[in-house]
C-alpha cells in the first residue's frame, strides 16, 4: 500500500482547522499539518491577486485520496479550491504502518 500527501490551500486558519479535524475524525487522513500563514499569488477571473492563506498537508493512503479530495471539495469555501496529491515514494515503514492503521474504517 502506498501513502500520499494531499496539499490544500484555504482562506484562513479556522477553515484549515475545521477541514483537518473532519478528515482525521472521519479517518480520511492519519494526520494534517497546518501552516497557518502563506502568501499566494494567483490569477482569478482575469486579474492577478495576492492573498494570505493557510496551507494543509494531509498524510493518507493512496486508496483514501479520492474520498479525501471529494470531502474537502464538499466542505471547502472556495469555488475552485487547490486540492492536489502526490504519492510518497520513500517512507519509513513504521510511519507507513501508522498511516494505514489510522485511516482504516472502524
Amino acid at each position: 500500500m502506498t501513502a500520499a500527501v494531499v496539499y490544500v490551500t484555504v482562506p484562513n486558519q479556522k477553515e484549515a482547522e475545521s477541514l483537518a479535524q473532519t478528515a482525521v475524525n472521519e479517518r480520511l487522513a492519519a494526520c494534517a499539518n497546518i501552516i497557518p500563514q502563506i502568501k499566494s499569488v494567483y490569477r482569478w477571473e482575469g486579474e492577478t491577486h495576492m492573498d494570505q492563506e493557510s496551507l494543509l498537508l494531509f498524510k493518507t493512503t493512496q486508496a483514501r485520496v479520492p474520498e479525501l479530495m471529494d470531502r474537502i471539495q464538499e466542505l471547502h469555501s472556495y469555488e475552485v479550491p487547490c486540492i492536489t496529491s502526490w504519492p510518497l515514494t520513500e517512507i519509513h515503514p513504521d510511519y507507513l504502518q501508522w498511516i494505514q492503521q489510522s485511516t482504516q474504517s472502524l
